[in-house]
């Protein structure tokens, strides 16, 4: 019975240092992923830039709607000012990868013969980006069934990653234009005259 109440009362093998290492093996882990989520950060976001388009009903074609402009056509490039202003953070290096954070398409006030972007498009209405001379094609964003005036949110899918060659310098040279595409409302074809004044907003990120 004495040893038992010994035993019972005995203090365990001294753990300090084995804690001791683990505490510092846990803090070394965590301060790791905090460099890693700073490596991951913008070095540079755009303002919202608008490219404002115009889509004709008498211009859809196989009941199809869809306009393009270039992405430096809008006043003052901000595309262009962006990507410069991103190059000045990098010391003279492009930036690694580009990203959108936020694509909206926005119906125009100046429209004629149509209120609401169900007036214009019936279904999924894709926006992309479309290399100019060699005219490759690169997923942007969709949105299912706009409606309303907007601005309504694309669900964004743009991948810079996947861009590379002389695509890679378009893309960085703002070579390249925003197109809009997506199948027509009934009503919203010839002979309508019906016009839709269109705005996609981008906001860009660039990374390291």
């Amino acid at each position: 019975m004495v040893n038992e109440r010994v035993l019972l009362v005995s203090p365990g093998p001294d753990l300090t240092p084995q804690r001791m290492f683990l505490m510092k093996r846990t803090l070394l882990f965590l301060a790791s992923l905090l460099v890693l989520a700073g490596c991951g950060d913008p070095v540079n976001f755009s303002a919202p830039i608008g490219i404002n388009l115009k889509a004709k009903a008498a211009d859809a074609k196989d009941g199809v709607v869809s306009s393009e402009k270039g992405i430096t056509s809008e006043t003052g490039n901000p595309y262009g000012a962006f990507i410069n202003d991103a190059r000045g953070k990098l010391e003279g290096r492009d930036p690694a990868r580009i990203e959108i954070s936020s694509l909206t398409l926005l119906l125009g006030g100046q429209s004629t013969g149509v209120t609401s972007l169900e007036q214009v498009f019936a279904g999924q209405v894709d926006a992309f980006f479309v290399m100019n001379e060699t005219d490759n094609s690169y997923p942007v964003g969709k949105i299912k069934d706009p409606t309303g005036n907007g601005p309504v949110e694309f669900s964004v899918s743009f991948d810079s990653d996947t861009i590379s060659g002389v695509d890679r310098s378009k893309l960085l040279g703002g070579d390249f234009k925003a197109t809009l595409r997506g199948p027509a409302a009934a009503g919203f074809t010839p002979p309508s005259t019906a016009e839709a004044n269109l705005q996609l907003t981008f906001t860009f990120e660039a990374f390291e």
